[in-house]
């Protein structure tokens, strides 16, 4: 079993204890595509653990990798999905920010994304490498949510 595949099976049973002591009937499914790995759940109570536009969802993911980094310190990041939902809100992300990346290449002025968390930062500034002529920062300080200012690179 390689490293990566001993991170998705710890983290599919620490998922499936936490799951399971809340009182939630779930199936889990591992994954591991391009994206890296993944957890996807199958309930009838999807919208009880995705919450208000995710929040839920990403606290989920969040509680699974720091169990799984004190159990596997070198593990990867894990994924963690209900019923496609981070999937089809990712791609929705992705689509946005290379139309922002667009409209500021073209435009020359600089735009301020929403409040997002690390993991979401992660996602736009990967779509970002296909704007050489765009740059994005965010602020260097230790707040858990980060506006991503998005501009034309100088010169």
């Amino acid at each position: 079993m390689t490293d990566q595949a001993a991170a998705l099976t710890t983290a599919r049973e620490i998922l499936d204890t936490m799951l399971g002591t809340l009182g939630f009937f779930v199936t889990i499914h591992e994954e591991n595509d391009e994206r890296g790995p993944g957890l996807q759940i199958e309930t009838e109570d999807s919208a009880i653990l995705i919450g208000n536009k995710g929040d839920r969802l990403d606290d989920i993911q969040y509680l699974v990798n720091r169990v799984l980094q004190e159990k596997l310190p070198d593990a990867p990041r894990v994924r963690v999905d209900v019923g496609h939902y981070r999937e089809q809100r990712e791609s929705e992300m992705v689509e946005k920010v290379k139309a922002v990346a667009s409209r500021v290449a073209a435009g020359g002025r600089p735009v301020i994304l929403n409040p997002l968390n690390s993991y979401h930062r992660r996602i736009v500034y990967g779509a970002l490498k296909e704007f050489p002529e765009v740059e994005a920062t965010s602020p260097q300080d230790r707040s858990r949510m980060k506006r991503i200012t998005i501009r034309k690179k100088q010169g």
